[in-house]
């Protein structure tokens, strides 16, 4: 005797849609994808990449941001955040890349910034590569943008450029209200010394707040100061990481500067300075610890 089972209509109509929306994703996942990178070279996918190096710690936080951080096979030496990506193989950093390391993980996808002749030489070895270096404010938001492209996680990167510009528009309007001086800012990357000029993603997180910075815009976005530039400007607040007021007080003529003479300094350990100094998925957490510093100094 031969059973004859029946499916209802209705849960056939889901099976159908569900197996063409599976079909769907298929296709979408195979369709090749073509996007420009920041050297202006159109780039070819031929499906969302599932082992990817990324050499930027920017570029490393917003591919797991985007929910990918399970294909990332490697990263840079500096990538430490989140803990997932911390845990990933190390290729080296800026200078000291091991091109042999990046190929022995067999990537589909190398991200990286404009890091010398590192691309060209993947390249040459058939390794799919793709510049993008965020430098501005706006490219916070690109760069989001076109990484969840490669990834084929569009939706997911439109909500997390959406919270991310929500997260700084709202420390930006909640420090603006406050009854407070608008002081002038230096903002050190490092000491030797290279500055966040206004045109820096940093800088605009700063003029976001409404302050000054002291760093005129046609010096570029983190331009090399001599250190006299730094005591004609006279900040009234100093930011910097992992230089200490002493060293800072040290420096010829600095010790006449408004922020040193009065100890109007912020130096931000390196789990506030990370995502301060990058232009990533967690740069709204950077403009709260620039609000809180300023705060601080408040009359």
């Amino acid at each position: 005797m031969r059973c004859r089972c029946r499916i209802p209509v209705a849960l056939a109509v889901a099976l159908a849609a569900a197996l063409s929306l599976a079909s769907a994703a298929s296709c979408a996942l195979a369709a090749p994808r073509a996007l420009t990178d920041d050297e202006g070279r159109s780039v070819t996918l031929a499906a969302s990449p599932q082992r990817i190096v990324s050499l930027m710690p920017s570029l490393t936080e917003t591919v797991c941001a985007l929910g990918a951080c399970d294909r990332l096979v490697a990263t840079d030496d500096y990538s430490n955040w989140p803990a997932a990506a911390a845990a990933k193989p190390k290729v080296g950093g800026l200078g000291t890349w091991s091109v042999e390391l990046i190929v022995r993980q067999r990537p589909q996808l190398v991200l990286l910034g404009r890091a010398g002749g590192l691309r060209a030489r993947l390249d040459a070895l058939g390794i799919a590569t793709f510049v993008i270096e965020p430098v501005t404010y706006q490219d916070v938001g690109r760069t989001i943008t076109t990484v969840a492209a490669l990834l084929g996680e569009e939706p997911r990167g439109a909500a997390l450029r959406e919270t991310v510009a929500h997260a700084v528009d709202a420390v930006a309007a909640a420090y603006r209200v406050r009854p407070h001086a608008q002081p002038s800012v230096y903002f050190e990357i490092d000491s030797t010394p290279y500055a966040a000029g206004p045109q820096s993603f940093i800088g605009e997180l700063i003029a976001r707040l409404g302050v000054r910075n002291i760093v005129a815009p046609d010096l570029g976005a983190f331009p090399r100061l001599n250190p006299e530039y730094v005591v004609m400007g006279n900040p009234d607040v100093i930011m910097v990481s992992g230089t200490p007021l002493t060293a800072l007080a040290g420096r010829p003529g600095w010790g006449a500067i408004t922020a040193v003479r009065l100890g109007r300094i912020c130096d931000f350990a390196s789990a506030v300075a990370d995502p301060l100094m990058r232009p990533g998925p967690r740069v709204g957490e950077g403009i709260r610890a620039i609000a809180d510093c300023l705060a601080r100094f408040e009359p």
